[in-house]
């Protein structure tokens, strides 16, 4: 029997328990592949495919059957209807889409779901700028266990870089942090250093700032690396446990 499904769901919660009054500890975008482990009423225990984690989705909006052509390298789409209708729903960033037909401007992907051309590459597109997709969620609002323009958290900003490009990483900062063998030790920061608390991860962007969807600030912001490590260390007590490289 077949074991391998795909959303097609823009966005679906991941919980931690089969309940929606349980915590998301994650989400999965639209064309993304998992595992179905266990069925509970109107439940699903899955496995993402890409990172292997595990946990709850409504029973609901899947397929498998799904051969992706291109994916979404924006913040999110809008999808039309007839091409021209603008509908109040969206993709989100790295979706993975399946071209129907498509004319010089639109390409359907779903009966009568459209998305503009100008905002999707083919599906084996690499993206090594990882500044130009880290900057696309600038002010999107910090979410626990959020990875789209709806809301994020701060290691699924740095993760979705690597899924774009098909490359795994995993989803959480404490598996971010063991799975990056490296640690840098130097006095002054650069461009691509990925620094790591217990808890929180943010990219530097040059040698002096630094970006991270940051609780406190209820988003995803930009700012002084210095700054920013005093103020962890002021307010949570919490000191730099890991400098690792950005590589790909």
């Amino acid at each position: 029997m077949k074991n391998n499904y795909f959303s097609i769901k823009p966005i679906s919660n991941i919980y931690k328990e089969p309940s929606k009054v349980s915590e998301v500890t994650s989400q999965i975008i639209y064309g993304e592949r998992f595992k179905v482990l266990s069925k509970n009423k109107s439940w699903l225990r899955i496995k993402t495919s890409f990172d292997n984690y595990i946990g709850y989705i409504k029973d609901e909006n899947y397929t498998d059957d799904h051969n992706p052509t291109h994916k979404v390298f924006s913040l999110k789409v809008n999808i039309f209807n007839r091409q021209k209708n603008k509908t109040k729903y969206f993709l989100p960033f790295a979706s993975k889409i399946s071209i129907i037909q498509g004319n010089k401007k639109f390409a359907e992907f779903e009966k009568n779901k459209w998305i503009l051309k100008k905002n999707i590459e083919k599906i084996n597109h690499v993206e090594k700028d990882y500044l130009k997709v880290l900057k696309f969620f600038l002010k999107t609002k910090y979410v626990w266990g959020g990875k789209t323009y709806q809301g994020i958290d701060c290691s699924a900003i740095l993760q979705l870089f690597f899924y774009y490009n098909n490359k795994f990483f995993p989803r959480d900062t404490g598996d971010q942090l063991k799975y990056l063998k490296s640690n840098i030790k130097r006095k002054k920061f650069r461009k691509g250093d990925i620094i790591f608390w217990k808890g929180h991860v943010a990219i530097c962007i040059d040698t002096k700032r630094l970006i991270h969807a940051y609780g406190p600030k209820k988003k995803v912001i930009i700012m002084s690396i210095n700054k920013t490590i005093e103020r962890i260390e002021r307010t949570t007590k919490l000191l730099i446990k890991k400098v690792s490289l950005i590589k790909y």
